[in-house]
């Protein structure tokens, strides 16, 4: 199983980061998990490209995350795709039908199928295995975590957490215990006031004593730029005892 981090910024862009996205494989299973701005264009660079993503699995709808959406369905539509599945919270029906309403042209271009999921219900999506957990954000969103397609371990107990959009909190924390890679929403350095996502240290404490290989900061805002490893050097103060590292765009990683 690998994880590409197409999109590691967020809804105020910078350069070299796109919004919120990610790309999951395993051998012929290709998996995207959230579509922000710019994840279209990132997805297009890979092998898989926007023919071979034909499941979307989001984790909330907030603009920084579903922004490529429609944008991908016209893209498939132009390349001769005829399916895509959308997945996510309750209230991607609506949003899907929404866009649809704004852009009626595209629709019916593409069979597109849309399911929900609610929260502690494992599903597969693209084959892969994964349970999710509702967070701590100003609206519903899910985290996921996810085994490989045929495995024995359930999802419950897979490799790779990815957290959307959160608060650092014990629920999730203990939701991620035992993963090899938790990609997790570390929006803001320590001094800036934020509610809805995590400072380092507050992700640091939620996470002291858990057993996480490796800990990936993502959807930085750029108040994060050149405090990267003040970020890194606050998670640890904090009490996590993994590795720490801050996600780039194209940065692959194999959870095992």
């Amino acid at each position: 199983m690998e994880l590409t981090v197409l999109g590691s910024g967020t809804a105020m862009p910078v350069p070299d980061r796109r919004q919120a996205g990610c790309l999951l494989t395993d051998g012929d299973r290709r998996l995207l998990v959230d579509c922000g701005a710019g994840v279209l264009a990132r997805l297009s660079e890979t092998s898989v490209g926007y023919e071979g993503a034909s499941t979307v699995l989001l984790t909330h709808h907030h603009l920084d995350h579903v922004a490529d959406l429609l944008p991908l369905i016209k893209a498939r539509w132009l390349a001769g795709e005829e399916h895509l599945e959308v997945i996510g919270p309750v209230g991607t029906a609506a949003l899907v039908d929404g866009l649809f309403e704004v852009f009626d042209y595209l629709d019916g271009r593409v069979d597109v199928a849309v399911r929900e999921v609610a929260p502690g219900t494992p599903f597969s999506a693209a084959g892969f295995n994964v349970t999710s957990r509702e967070t701590r954000h100003s609206i519903r969103c899910l985290a996921y975590r996810f085994s490989a397609p045929g495995s024995e371990v359930p999802a419950t107990d897979g490799p790779l957490t990815l957290s959307g959009d959160s608060e650092a909190f014990g629920g999730l924390a203990r939701f991620a215990d035992g993963c090899d890679v938790f990609v997790h929403d570390c929006s803001f350095p320590d001094d800036v006031d934020v509610s809805g996502h995590p400072t380092p240290t507050a992700l640091g404490e939620a996470l002291a004593g858990t057993d996480v290989g490796t800990l990936v900061l993502s959807h930085l805002y750029p108040h994060t730029q050149g405090r990267e490893e003040e970020m890194i050097r606050r998670v640890r103060a904090a009490g996590f005892e993994g590795e720490v590292a801050v996600a780039h765009d194209g940065m692959r990683l194999s959870p095992e």
